[in-house]
């Protein structure tokens, strides 16, 4: 049995969701209905998973987050609405530890949570078996003191000895993640010095409405500049371009310029932006011995088959090691087909792709 503890204020969620996991047949359920009590039945239940409502009175979710890392460690799932507003916080709690977050297809209150049950249900059994990273800022976000991103002025700038790309035609690195994403991300973007001189495509399973905030966010941590691609967007040295959410991002030739389009979801994939879709599109427009290709942490195995054919070709990839991916799904399904050069944790991916940058 899986002990699962719900958190949330709205009795009508919390019977929603009660209802949905009841009907697995493998759960036992705990309810709490703001985050003190989450506190308490965390101690007293000790489940394997929570999910875990934002806004709540009395103690709100980041705050009851931060108390539940720091007193029993445990995967939290969060339940946020579809707004900027929710997806900064979500991005919060994900930098605090959670592990994943279930957007409410239909606001605060969700009617509609049947919409997303099959996602609802394998994201907290997911969660109820991935590793934790530690908390950033936790210690601070107890005492209050923490922010939900930093200025572009505190990043101070990185000395480098890569030298720019030469001869060999575009060079691009491309990142495909999923569940744990972000907090994996921040160990490895902001690694990579203001001369980097290849662009980085980053392909993050988001809804709509969180991959602009999370955009911002990166920006505020890293060396380069980071941006949402929602238009047409020559890639540059440089800069780290995301997926737009609600969207696939691709690569094509505009005037021989290598270029980033955002485009519909294609609904012959399961998950978006499409890793997928990224990596086939480099496959037709790219040299591949100029392409780096990293799979992060994540469910399913998107990216896997065009990333493998990417290897095949003479590109060189990384999927994360066992030993830090949040969920090993995405890498493993890469490392099964062959697809993988180098296996490594999460602090070590950006130093080699730095290597093999200066090696070309």
């Amino acid at each position: 049995m899986i002990k699962l503890l719900i958190v949330d204020d709205s009795a009508l969620m919390r019977r929603q969701l009660n209802a949905i996991f009841q009907a697995e047949g493998d759960f036992e359920i705990r309810l709490a209905r703001n985050g003190r009590e989450a506190v308490e039945e965390n101690l007293a239940f000790e489940p394997d998973v929570i999910t875990l409502d934002i806004n709540m009175p009395e103690m709100d979710g980041l705050t009851a987050l931060s108390l539940l890392m720091a007193q029993r460690p445990v995967p939290v799932v969060m339940v946020s609405s579809l707004t900027e507003k929710g997806a900064m916080a979500t991005l919060e709690a994900l930098n605090l530890g959670a592990v994943d977050y279930i957007p409410k297809p239909g606001g605060t209150i969700s009617l509609s949570m049947v919409e997303i049950e099959a996602e609802v249900i394998a994201k907290v059994r997911a969660a109820a078996r991935a590793r934790l990273k530690t908390a950033r800022g936790l210690a601070a976000r107890i005492r209050g003191e923490v922010s939900s991103s930093r200025p572009k002025t505190q990043v101070e700038p990185r000395r480098s000895t890569i030298r720019r790309a030469g001869t060999r035609g575009d060079g691009v690195v491309l990142i495909g993640v999923s569940t744990g994403g972000p907090r994996t991300l921040e160990d490895i973007l902001p690694v990579l010095p203001a001369d980097f001189p290849w662009p980085v495509l980053v392909a993050q399973h988001m809804p709509p409405s969180f991959t602009k905030p999370f955009a911002e966010r990166m920006n505020g941590l890293c060396a380069l500049e980071v941006s949402e691609v929602s238009r047409p967007t020559p890639v540059e040295p440089g800069h780290i371009y995301i997926g737009k959410g609600g969207a696939d991002m691709v690569l094509a030739r505009r005037v021989g310029k290598l270029t980033a389009l955002p485009r519909p979801e294609n609904p012959d994939f399961l998950w978006h932006p499409s890793v997928e879709l990224l990596g086939r599109s480099a496959l037709e427009h790219c040299d591949p011995a100029n392409v780096i290709g990293v799979i992060l942490t994540g469910m399913g195995h998107d990216g896997a088959d065009s990333f493998a054919e990417l290897k095949k070709r003479g590109a060189r990839t990384i999927a994360e090691s066992e030993e830090t991916a949040v969920v090993f799904g995405m890498p493993a399904e890469l490392i099964e087909r062959g697809g993988a050069n180098l296996v490594l944790p999460a602090e070590r991916i950006a130093d080699q792709i730095q290597i093999w940058v200066e090696r070309s």
